[in-house]
């Protein structure tokens, strides 16, 4: 194949990805904007709020990586059987995905009331951050089953090529959540002034809303995907089994949060105040790509094995790598140079502010590692391969982020700078491990064989003869 078809080819699939992807942008860049308005109203009472928030943060990422991974399983399932058109066999996947998020979201409920403000002081937080970080718990982990049922909905209409719908219901979501964020946290227009709790309150009002909306959205007639009476096993086993390495993943990375927060807590809590705002400069300015690119390989490389064409689901893959790169890429270049500014946005507390530029620097050196980190993982993903992707974030953040960076800060006496450091590495570390896997893994086979036990359409179990492979 000539270098101008490969180019054209490439093109293609940029124009599709990026017609499936900017909903996604714009959803997650209201979600990332609410999350950010969040610590802004938190930064307006002190360090201390923002550390309180950050850490019952850390604890709210394990609802929320249950969701992210059962909807892993949805989209991989759905966007398979959408392109071999056995569209029972993807509303069973669909109905059988919420009902198990709603379901797994309960036990949250009950730790976020008995046991929060404990939680938050097994991290080492003083007294005052423990108590106001245990209630904003309590208050986001009401809400926990219906944040698994917008999570899983989201990604299962998704999975069928419908990235509105669930742009429509989060946007809308997340301008209320932001509302309610500002008028219950800071008093306004005659509300009680709630502070952190009014911020937690919006939270969970929100994720109520999404779930509801989005549910009603499935019910009816307006999208592809409906519900259906749960009764297949091999759709359940193999969601469980697609879904069980993301969300051990999603767990790892959590996990791994709890000791590395503790580290950064050793350098004072303005480091930890700082690592809380320089992750969130991150995720607002590079998030609503990555995770648009990411949700969008898992699309189009789904659909294709669903058709039946291999070949094409790996060329997809590598173009919408290089597509994140070269975007993600540029946008690191200004959180870079620009954190500076960004910072003021947050935060007047010089220490602070000072670190807080540090860790948004580390995070824009990585980004165009994290870009193709996320667009590979996602192309796994629509093959059904979550595994790959979780050894390369489990051997990360164990390995690189705490090993090396409590090697770096405390061992070597780099200090925080050993951190900043560690957090580039990880990202790295990571996009080698996913790349070399959807190079010479066994993903497609994989994806074939799953269809074929359920009876879908198009599970063809060898290269398809009309591409060559874009790696050869």
């Amino acid at each position: 194949m000539s270098t101008a078809s490969v180019r054209e080819r490439g093109l293609s699939v940029w124009r599709r990805v990026l017609s499936l992807s900017w909903p996604m942008m714009i959803q997650h860049v209201f979600r990332t904007l609410m999350r950010t308005t969040d610590v802004i109203v938190t930064g307006l009472f002190s360090p201390a709020a923002v550390a309180a928030v950050g850490l019952a943060d850390l604890y709210a990422r394990f609802p929320l990586r249950i969701g992210l991974g059962l909807g892993s399983g949805a989209i991989a399932l759905s966007s398979q059987d959408t392109g071999g058109e056995a569209i029972e066999n993807r509303d069973q996947a669909v109905t059988q995905a919420i009902l198990v998020g709603l379901l797994s979201g309960i036990p949250f409920v009950a730790f976020g009331f008995l046991f929060g403000q404990q939680a938050i002081a097994l991290l080492g937080a003083p007294d005052d951050v423990a108590e106001m970080g245990g209630t904003y718990l309590a208050v986001v982990f009401a809400s926990a089953p219906a944040r698994h049922v917008a999570l899983v909905g989201a990604r299962a209409l998704q999975g069928t090529g419908d990235t509105r719908t669930p742009m429509y219901v989060d946007v809308t979501s997340s301008i209320l959540n932001i509302v309610g964020s500002l008028v219950l946290g800071l008093g306004l227009f005659g509300a009680p002034r709630l502070a952190i709790v009014g911020v937690g309150i919006a939270t969970a009002v929100g994720n109520c809303f999404t779930a509801g909306a989005l549910t009603l959205a499935i019910w009816s007639s307006r999208t592809e995907a409906s519900f259906t009476r749960p009764r297949d096993l091999v759709i359940a086993k193999q969601l469980l089994a697609v879904s069980a390495p993301r969300i051990g993943e999603g767990l790892v990375t959590t996990l791994a949060e709890f000791p590395f927060n503790a580290l950064l807590l050793t350098f004072g809590t303005d480091v930890n105040a700082a690592y809380q705002i320089g992750r969130r400069m991150y995720q607002q300015v590079t998030s609503p790509l990555g995770r648009a690119y990411h949700t969008a390989a898992s699309v189009v490389v789904g659909q294709s094995l669903g058709e039946g064409d291999v070949a094409a689901a790996r060329f997809q893959g590598w173009a919408t790598t290089a597509l994140a790169v070269c975007t993600m890429g540029v946008v690191g270049v200004v959180l870079f140079f620009g954190a500076d500014w960004f910072v003021s946005l947050f935060t007047s507390d010089p220490p602070t502010a000072g670190y807080a530029v540090g860790f948004a620097r580390a995070y824009a050196v990585a980004a165009p590692a994290i870009g193709a980190y996320l667009a590979i993982s996602g192309s796994l993903q629509g093959g059904s391969d979550t595994r790959t992707p979780f050894v390369a974030r489990t051997t990360g953040m164990f390995g690189v982020l705490l090993g090396f960076g409590y090697l770096a800060s405390v061992i070597l006496g780099w200090g925080v700078a050993g951190i900043y450091t560690a957090i580039a590495l990880q990202q790295f570390w990571a996009l080698v491990v996913v790349a070399w896997g959807f190079a010479y893994g066994g993903w497609a086979e994989k994806a074939a064989a799953m269809m074929d036990e359920r009876g879908s359409a198009g599970g063809g179990d060898g290269e398809s003869d009309t591409d060559p492979d874009p790696t050869d």
